[in-house]
């Protein structure tokens, strides 16, 4: 079911932080940092030319140089990668779904290789909401489970499960996810 556009609106406007200031309690970023608290909200689609490289088991699912990073206050970055640079013989349809006040509709994948399994690791938006066109080719992964990289940095999850953000060496949060974060 899709939500009216009152109901978007709702769902818009409980954001506290939109990333026009940093909370008192942010880190501050140093040289070479960036806070994920100067992130906007709505959320900003940026073109990277970085490398990235998902890795399941030491099998290659994706590599890409034309990923759109995906920058919202509060969220380490989720990563949208062409889907003509992703190995999809690896991936199925998962059941269910889910909608983003920002982004639209998502569908979700999971990754399968013979007798192995990861549910519901990749999610994609093909029919995204005005704003969010750029991702309705791509598709973006969870990084638990799989080893990630970008610009040759490793990846970490985004703490808390839920969000599907990439920890990388110049983020400084506190992140979305992080226990005592539910009301940001």
């Amino acid at each position: 079911m899709h939500p009216s556009d009152e109901d978007i609106a709702r769902a818009r406007s409980q954001w506290t932080w939109r990333g026009q200031a940093r909370p008192p309690f942010a880190v501050e970023p140093g040289p070479g940092q960036e806070s994920v608290w100067d992130f906007p909200r709505p959320p900003a689609l940026i073109r990277d030319g970085r490398e990235v490289v998902l890795r399941w088991d030491g099998v290659e699912l994706a590599r890409s140089h034309h990923t759109i990073r995906l920058l919202e206050t509060s969220h380490p970055p989720c990563f949208y990668l062409p889907w003509s640079d992703v190995d999809r013989s690896l991936l199925q349809p998962a059941g269910g779904g889910s909608f983003c006040e920002w982004k639209g509709p998502a569908r979700y994948w999971s990754l399968v290789r013979g007798a192995d399994r990861l549910e519901r690791i990749g999610w994609s938006y093909p029919e995204p909401l005005a704003g969010a066109e750029a991702i309705a080719d791509c598709v973006a992964f969870y990084a638990q489970g799989l080893d990630c990289t970008v610009g040759g940095m490793p990846v970490t999850s985004q703490p808390g499960g839920f969000y599907g953000g990439w920890v990388t060496p110049e983020l400084v949060g506190p992140f979305k996810g992080d226990p005592g974060s539910s009301g940001w």
